[in-house]
C-alpha cells in the first residue's frame, strides 16, 4: 500500500510538472525552457555569522529585517511569475550601474538600497525588496554569498529564489537567471528561509542533478 501511494505520488508531481511545462511553452515564453530541469535543493549547514554589512543595513533599516508572516513559505513557480522574476532582474540589473563602496562612500563595505549606482549587495537588495513589494514571500527570497571562480576567487552577492521548482539565482554579472547547480560559484553562506537575520552556512558537499555532469 506504501508502495502504491508513493507511486500515485510521483505520478501527481509528474503530471503537475507536465501541466506547468505546456502551459509555459503554449505562452511561448523563452524563460519558461529550464522548467523541465531538474528540481533540486542546495544542502545547507549550520548556523553562522551574518556578513557586517547586513547587520549595518538592519541597524539603520530595521524594517527590511523583520521576519515576514509568510516567511518560510516557499513560491509556487508559474509562467507569470517566472516572466515577473525577469523582467525585475533586468531592470534592476539594467537600472544599477555597478559602483564600488568605496567610490561611493570611501569605505570598504556598506550595504544600502542603491538608486542609480551601487555594487553587488546593494544591488541584491533592491531586487529583494521589488520581489516583495510584488507579493513574493520574504522567505523565499534569501541574500547569498559565493565565492567566484578562479582566478579572481573573489566574494560576490547573488540572490537565491525558492520555489516549488529549485532555487534559482538572480545576479547582476549576467542577465540570465540559472539554477543553483548551473553557476560556477562556490557558496558560503545564506539567510535562513525562517528569519532573515539568521545566515546559515552551505555544506562541503552539495548534491548534483543526476541528468548533468558538473563540475562546480
Amino acid at each position: 500500500m506504501a508502495e502504491f501511494r508513493s507511486t500515485r505520488q510521483t505520478r501527481g508531481t509528474l503530471a503537475a510538472a507536465a501541466g506547468l511545462v505546456a502551459a509555459c511553452l503554449s505562452m511561448a515564453q523563452p524563460a519558461c525552457a529550464f522548467l523541465v530541469r531538474p528540481t533540486l535543493s542546495a544542502a545547507v549547514g549550520a548556523a553562522t555569522k551574518a556578513p557586517s554589512g547586513w547587520q549595518q543595513f538592519c541597524a539603520e533599516n530595521a524594517e527590511e529585517c523583520r521576519p515576514g508572516a509568510d516567511q518560510a513559505r516557499d513560491v509556487v513557480l508559474t509562467p507569470e511569475l517566472l516572466q515577473q522574476l525577469y523582467e525585475i532582474n533586468k531592470y534592476v540589473n539594467d537600472r544599477v550601474t555597478w559602483t564600488s563602496d568605496d567610490v561611493l562612500y570611501g569605505k570598504a563595505e556598506r550595504w544600502t538600497l542603491p538608486l542609480d549606482r551601487g555594487d553587488c549587495e546593494d544591488i541584491v537588495l533592491l531586487k529583494r525588496k521589488m520581489l516583495a513589494r510584488a507579493g513574493w514571500p520574504q522567505g523565499s527570497l534569501l541574500i547569498t554569498t559565493v565565492e567566484e571562480p578562479a582566478p579572481t576567487r573573489g566574494r560576490h552577492a547573488v540572490l537565491t529564489v525558492r520555489s516549488d521548482r529549485g532555487e534559482m539565482i538572480l545576479d547582476n554579472q549576467t542577465p540570465e537567471i540559472l539554477f543553483w547547480y548551473e553557476t560556477k560559484y562556490r557558496y558560503l553562506s545564506r539567510q535562513s528561509a525562517g528569519d532573515p537575520n539568521v545566515w546559515v552556512s552551505f555544506g562541503a558537499e552539495q548534491p548534483k542533478p543526476p541528468a548533468l555532469s558538473l563540475d562546480r
